[in-house]
C-alpha cells in the first residue's frame, strides 16, 4: 500500500467511532425506554390519573372504546342516561365521559415514543436515522479487523449464531 493512501478499514473504523460516540446518548434513551416498554401491560411507573372529556352523544361502545383508545370496551351496566365502563361512565346524552387510567410520567410517556412514532411525526427521521445508523455498525464492524485473520473469522461465527439464535426465539415465540 502506498504511504498516504488510506484503506477502506481505516475511513470505517473512523466514521464507526465518532458516530458510535455521537449515537451513545440516543441509544441509552432507546435502551432506557424500550426496557420500560417491555412492562407496558403492568402498572410498572405508572400512576392513577382521572381523565374528564366530551365526546358526542349516543356513541356505541365500540366507538366509544375507540375515542378513548381503548381496546375491547365493554359497557358494564346502565342507569337512565348513564353507561358504567371497566373505570369510568359515560352519559350517553351529554357525551360527558369519566374515567381513570394508570399513566405513565409525562417523560417516559415522550420518551417511549420514539419506539412508536409513524410517519405522520417529525420523531419517524430519528428513527430511521438511529435505524440506518445501526444497519452502518453492522457492516462496519467487520472492517475493524483485518481480513483472513482469525479474531475477524471468530467474529463471523458469533455474529451468524446470533443471528440464528435471534431467528429462532422469533419463530418459536
Amino acid at each position: 500500500m502506498m504511504k498516504g493512501k488510506k484503506s477502506m478499514n481505516f475511513y470505517m473504523r473512523i466514521v464507526h467511532r465518532y458516530l458510535g460516540f455521537f449515537l451513545a446518548g440516543i441509544m441509552a434513551v432507546y435502551a432506557f425506554s424500550g426496557i420500560i416498554l417491555i412492562f407496558r401491560d403492568t402498572d410498572f411507573l405508572k400512576s392513577e390519573q382521572t381523565v374528564e372529556k366530551k365526546l358526542g352523544p349516543e356513541l356505541s361502545s365500540e366507538q366509544l372504546g375507540k375515542a378513548l383508545h381503548m381496546r375491547n370496551l365493554k359497557i358494564s351496566k346502565k342507569e337512565g342516561d348513564i353507561q358504567y365502563f371497566n373505570n369510568g361512565t359515560y352519559n350517553n346524552v351529554t357525551g360527558d365521559v369519566k374515567y381513570t387510567s394508570n399513566e405513565l410520567p409525562t417523560v417516559i410517556r415522550k420518551l417511549i415514543q420514539l419506539h412508536k412514532a409513524s410517519t405522520n411525526q417529525p420523531l419517524f427521521w430519528l428513527n430511521i436515522f438511529f435505524g440506518v445508523s445501526l444497519f452502518f455498525f453492522v457492516v462496519s464492524s467487520f472492517f475493524m479487523f483485518k481480513p483472513k485473520t482469525k479474531t475477524l473469522k471468530e467474529g463471523v461465527y458469533v455474529s451468524i449464531a446470533g443471528l440464528v439464535l435471534t431467528v429462532l426465539l422469533v419463530l418459536l415465540s
